[in-house]
């Protein structure tokens, strides 16, 4: 039993002719197995040198190729109250149709004639503007008719003061004379004083010329006295000229400190004006943002607010809304290990949540049940799942997508690669390598970039 003993005992003991060992140790039998498997594993060697396509299998939703053709929220740009809803859950709205009535809920909006009373504080404002453009004109006018005027008083000041001087050049010519006049009636005097005291003049003719000598000493003193008189004449026109300056500089001075308060409260007026003209156009818009209208044709959703009589805060979302007539798309996501091998233009295969379907993912050809697509746009930068986005379109040249699919609802996707053995990918699958990097040809690329 150990085989302790060199002695075989089946060699001994005849078995043959028990049921048991006919049927384990039938010869025929043996033989034909051992041919079943030896054609078994001829037929998986020749499986193993089959084409199998490389793949990429990724998962996730349908989309849409736009963000405007997106479900979106209709949110309330004003604070209000819920008047009257317009719509209900399920209806088809196009763009522009009311989909709920809001009411203000601020003090500062409860006048029903706000608008009114706002454009009639503009209009008066408008003419305060008015009547100081036209203060301002005046006061223009002043100032330029003052100017005129000192111009003109300037000049008749200039005038007389031409005359001035030519009045004391004429009473220093006259004074001049009268000094010779004077200077001669001495000298005549002197010489009939002496001709008096030798006897050859009478003492009437020294009396004769001390007269003339006086009458000359008096003229001199005389023009002296004018000339002085004239140059104070001259002096008096300086004064008067500065003072007609000073009086008139202070006339203009506050007819142009008028004319700048004028500007200034015009340009207080103006910018009064444009400020309630952005109140009145404030105002004007608000009164759109009371009724809310849906922004493009689609399907309502949800309501997000529901009752009457609700009040929302700005910025609160109120309902949601599917856009009509989308471009469907599928938004999937590709690991970073998997990224080099997707490219624009790139030809993947789709399965849709809900749709039968059988895959086989190394033989497209045999699939069933499969759409066709193409990578429209990569993203750049990893997303928080740690895989890289990616969106897929329709193929043109595949059969279309169903229209039944609905956004949000899941899609497996496979991008096909290249074609390689079987034995290839089972060997990269338990080595754990990726699938063989290639780049797209030329002519798919400029296919693509045309398109």
């Amino acid at each position: 039993m150990l085989n302790i003993s060199t002695n075989s005992l089946n060699k001994k003991v005849d078995i043959s002719h028990f049921i048991s060992s006919k049927k384990v140790f039938h010869k025929e039998h043996h033989k034909n197995f051992s041919r079943l498997l030896g054609a078994f594993f001829l037929i998986l060697f020749a499986i193993m040198f089959l084409p199998w396509t490389q793949n990429v299998r990724a998962e996730g939703f349908i989309t849409t190729l736009t963000p405007g053709q997106r479900p979106q929220t209709i949110h309330s740009v004003i604070p209000g109250r819920v008047e009257e809803w317009f719509v209900r859950e399920g209806d088809h709205v196009k763009k522009g149709d009311t989909i709920v009535y809001l009411s203000e809920i601020k003090d500062s909006y409860f006048d029903p004639t706000l608008l009114e009373r706002t454009q009639a504080q503009l209009d008066a404002k408008k003419q305060s503007v008015v009547s100081y453009s036209g203060k301002i004109k005046a006061l223009d006018l002043q100032i330029s008719n003052l100017v005129n005027e000192r111009e003109l008083k300037l000049m008749q000041l200039k005038n007389k003061l031409v005359q001035a001087g030519l009045k004391v050049e004429s009473d220093s010519i006259d004074l001049e004379a009268a000094r010779t006049n004077f200077i001669i009636a001495e000298r005549q005097f002197n010489r009939a004083d002496i001709l008096n005291q030798e006897g050859l003049k009478s003492l009437q003719e020294v009396e004769d010329k001390k007269m003339k000598l006086q009458e000359a000493q008096a003229k001199v003193i005389s023009l002296e006295n004018k000339l002085l008189s004239s140059r104070n004449d001259v002096i008096n026109t300086e004064i008067e000229k500065g003072r007609l300056l000073a009086e008139y500089g202070e006339k203009i001075s506050k007819a142009e400190s008028d004319k700048f308060s004028a500007m200034s409260m015009q340009f207080e007026g103006e910018g009064a004006v444009n400020k309630l003209q952005n109140e009145y156009t404030n105002y004007e818009v608000r009164r759109t943002f009371n009724y809310v209208t849906a922004p493009q044709d689609g399907f309502v959703n949800k309501a997000l607010q529901s009752g009457i009589g609700e009040t929302v805060k700005e910025g609160e979302p109120l309902v949601s809304i599917m856009p009509a007539g989308i471009d469907i798309a599928v938004e999937s996501y590709v690991a970073p290990i998997d990224l080099p091998l997707i490219h624009l233009g790139e030809k993947v295969r789709l399965q849709f949540d809900g749709w039968p379907a059988i895959i086989f993912s190394g033989w497209p050809n045999v699939s069933y049940g499969t759409y066709g697509g193409t990578v429209v746009a990569i993203e750049n930068y990893i997303s928080s799942n740690g895989k890289y986005r990616i969106l897929i379109a329709p193929d043109e040249q595949d059969h279309p997508w169903p229209k039944e699919i609905r956004v949000g609802s899941g899609a497996q996707t496979f991008a096909m690669l290249q074609d390689v053995p079987i034995w290839f990918e089972l060997w990269r699958q338990l080595n754990g390598f990726p699938p063989n990097y290639y780049q797209p040809s030329k002519e798919d690329n400029s296919a693509m970039k045309k398109k």
